[in-house]
């Protein structure tokens, strides 16, 4: 990557006093505007700043987030919209209203529409209507899971989206979604620069596997961990219930284990967990059946905890198959974990018990817990000051401790996954037990 790489556009000269009561001046005890040459190191790594010292270089640093003291926008002249997508997430209803109650009381914009159903709501053959988004309107969503404005999966042509955001006088659009979102809306951006247009598309993201690349979490994931441990807590308890009994909990995580290994650290008990980002073997002297074997062998119970998409390599290889947002669709991975693992101990002459859960769609329609309702607070907060200020094709996120703004090609280049060789990983199988790696040596 290179310093281009984190620039984030900006639709013109920011002309307008912001309505906003800060500050310029250090030390008289009000909070100072944020200038564009505020700028937030990307890698901490002392290593890594010296390295680039050394090349005569320096090293990356990302935008900072936050209020700027003149705005692109006249809040008395400017009219919004919010659109969720993609599949249900805690939090949804929390960002939508930070949004909404920061645009109206801080900067004046009363006029925010929400699109319902995702894209489809700007595709007028859909024929769904725009809601009119009031900080009455909005004011108790926070404490009720999903997202008031309806969701849904797959492209619509962004030249319709264009032409509904022209057509309604739209200046700013606010994405809600993941990895699929934030591509629908760099197109958008696209499409908007190709016709000259002045409306900013800023994104929040949204992505309960915490897969978006270089932000440090993502709203939502918390919450999932924390409803996943009195449910792991429970299914150690069918475990431990029966003469070798073995629970199976299966999480969201589709290409990223980030959940399940956060849930196995907040929930001890978990003896086994399995992730997309480790291949594993079922037979052999260092595969999973053995792992299992031993652990029933000592304790008589065993508590497994999977993400999704984990071992699609176990199943036959047949037509790919994609959702409506283009992603693979994955083969249930808990069911087949049930049913090997009791055919193989039935094989051995030894009886086991085995229990599968699957909490997914509980989880992810839950409403955001505490800390992650702040965390959804301040993301729709930097997201307005951002779009205020005419940034465009930006997500705003988090990283080292620090609320910033990045490009949209940037986020998308890529999908975040576990570093098996980090401390995440070392963490879990430090805490579970587990062998380094379930790979017999042949296969390795």
């Amino acid at each position: 990557m290179k310093q281009e790489d984190f620039r984030v556009w900006s639709l013109g000269p920011c002309r307008i006093k912001s309505p906003l009561s800060f500050s310029n001046v250090k030390g008289d005890q009000v909070f100072n505007f944020v200038k564009d040459s505020e700028r937030i190191l990307f890698n901490l790594s002392w290593q890594e700043l010296h390295k680039k010292q050394d090349e005569g270089g320096e090293p990356l640093t990302m935008e900072r987030a936050g209020p700027r003291e003149h705005l692109y926008f006249d809040p008395s002249k400017t009219r919004a919209a919010i659109v969720t997508c993609g599949g249900l997430c805690p939090g949804i209803n929390n960002v939508i209203r930070s949004l909404v109650m920061t645009l109206n009381y801080r900067y004046g914009v009363t006029r925010v529409l929400g699109i319902q159903y995702g894209f489809q709501g700007f595709n007028p053959d859909y024929g769904h209507d725009f809601v009119e988004l009031t900080p009455k309107k909005v004011s108790n969503i926070h404490q009720f899971g999903g997202t008031i404005l309806g969701s849904s999966r797959g492209k619509q042509e962004v030249t319709t989206i264009v032409d509904c955001l022209e057509r309604n006088n739209i200046n700013i659009l606010f994405t809600i979604g993941g990895d699929g979102t934030t591509r629908g809306a760099l197109a958008i951006v696209k499409e908007i620069e190709q016709r000259g247009l002045k409306i900013s598309i800023a994104g929040i993201p949204k992505t309960i596997d915490n897969d978006i690349n270089h932000i440090e979490k993502t709203f939502g994931f918390e919450t999932s961990f924390t409803i996943a441990s009195p449910i792991i807590r429970d299914a150690h308890n069918e475990a431990r219930g029966a003469y070798n009994g073995i629970a199976i909990v299966k999480l969201m995580g589709r290409d990223a284990g980030f959940i399940a290994a956060n849930a196995a650290l907040a929930m001890p008990e978990v003896n086994l967990v399995l992730v997309p980002e480790i291949e594993f073997d079922l037979e052999g002297e260092r595969g999973l059946f053995s792992v299992i074997g031993k652990r029933l062998e000592k304790r008589n119970h065993c508590l497994i905890v999977v993400a999704e998409g984990a071992g699609q390599f176990l199943f036959k290889k047949g037509e790919v198959r994609k959702d409506a947002s283009g992603n693979i669709l994955h083969d249930d991975i808990g069911v087949l974990l049930k049913n090997e693992i009791a055919g193989h101990f039935k094989s051995k002459g030894m009886e086991v018990t085995v229990k599968y859960i699957d909490p997914s769609y509980i989880i992810r329609s839950a409403p955001a817990t505490p800390s992650d309702s702040i965390f959804c607070n301040k993301l729709g907060i930097n997201a307005v000051h951002g779009a205020m200020a005419g940034k465009t094709g930006f997500v705003v996120g988090r990283r080292n401790n620090q609320f910033v703004n990045l490009p949209m090609e940037l986020v998308v280049a890529q999908r975040k996954k576990i570093d098996v060789e980090g401390d995440l990983w070392l963490n879990v199988i430090e805490t579970t037990g587990q062998p380094v790696k379930m790979k017999n040596r042949n296969k390795e």
